[in-house]
């Protein structure tokens, strides 16, 4: 187990019978958020050191919010999947872009924020106490809380499995489990290797160049030196900025645009597995299935299957095209 779980746990302590009335109130414990980042103040659960709820939002298009963290609590969102938005504080851009799943961002106490979301998406809300995040010693200093204000880390790892622990585990949380997996949290941000400067995300205007290079040839090797060329900028300086703008390094964005393109061939084509893996740029079918499972957490084949047996039925789909039951074209009559 990591280090910061065996902290964040070693003072759980369940004792059989202990928290048993609280088992059954579990599904209250993770409130589903009406209007985002605010919580009603008459619910269990809705008050006290450590609160946790969820902001879903499936609307399509624009969506702008604002709210600010509670006196003496530190906020930190964490995203359950990949999320378009704009975080501001008045004229201050604090964050422009992708949010890839995984991705947590902290405001420190009593801080306003502006969010605006232009997609889809699903973020884990944790409101902790001060007291969760112990005072430490940096540079012969201790850590100011600003250093943990307007904080953003993509693809945090241990975050994303802390969210979604707590997000399985929903129906049967109590107050223990929920303050647990809060402490943990705070407990490993706290713990973190803060950055030391801040990095712009790459312009719109290099970034749309650099994804219409990236379509046009992802089926071959692409390299950075080429991407940062496109751009206009050296490795280093677009290697970081492409990340800030779109969550994702260069060569992690190249492969989830062949897998995309390779996701299209499998559910409009009968391709072999193995002519795709070639014709989204892949060496063999080993390598493809490997890179097609670690992103899509299921195999080329299985995907298919599913795929194909979420499409409309043939009675379905031969009424629309004018086909009867036993699939034979009907023909117009003059």
């Amino acid at each position: 187990m990591l280090t910061d779980a065996q902290a964040g746990l070693a003072w759980f302590d369940v004792r059989a019978g202990s928290g048993d009335e609280e088992i059954h109130r579990g599904a209250r414990m993770l409130r589903q958020e009406r209007k985002w980042r605010q919580l009603e103040s008459d619910l269990d659960g809705a008050a006290g050191d450590i609160t946790v709820s969820r902001w879903t939002n499936v609307e399509s298009d624009p969506l702008r919010e604002e709210a600010t963290s509670p006196p003496h609590q530190y906020f930190i969102g964490v995203a359950l999947k990949a999320a378009r938005l704009r975080l501001t504080r008045g004229r201050k851009t604090i964050f422009e872009g992708t949010m890839p799943a995984g991705s947590l961002y902290v405001s420190a106490p009593s801080q306003q924020l502006s969010a605006q979301f232009d997609a889809p998406c699903d973020f884990l809300h944790f409101n902790i106490a001060a007291d969760y995040f112990p005072a430490r010693q940096s540079m012969a200093r201790l850590v100011a809380s600003e250093n943990l204000n307007d904080l953003v880390l993509l693809r945090n790892s241990f975050a994303e499995q802390l969210a979604r622990t707590l997000v399985e585990n929903a129906e049967a949380a109590d107050r223990k489990f929920t303050h647990c997996i809060g402490q943990t949290l705070a407990m490993h941000v706290a713990r973190l290797e803060l950055p030391q400067s801040k990095v712009n995300a790459l312009p719109k205007w290099r970034l749309r160049r650099v994804e219409e290079y990236v379509r046009a040839n992802f089926d071959r090797c692409v390299t950075l030196s080429e991407l940062a060329k496109v751009a206009g900028l050296s490795r280093m300086h677009f290697a970081a900025q492409f990340r800030m703008a779109t969550g994702y390094r260069p060569r992690e964005y190249l492969l989830h645009q062949r897998i995309e393109h390779a996701k299209s061939l499998l559910s409009n084509t009968a391709t072999p597995l193995a002519e795709i893996a070639l014709a989204v740029g892949f060496c063999t079918q080993a390598h493809f299935s490997t890179v097609f499972k670690r992103i899509t957490r299921e195999t080329p084949a299985r995907w298919r299957c599913a795929s194909r047996n979420a499409l409309p039925t043939v009675p379905e789909v031969s009424a629309r095209r004018g086909f009867d039951e036993q699939g034979q074209e009907l023909r117009r009559v003059a």
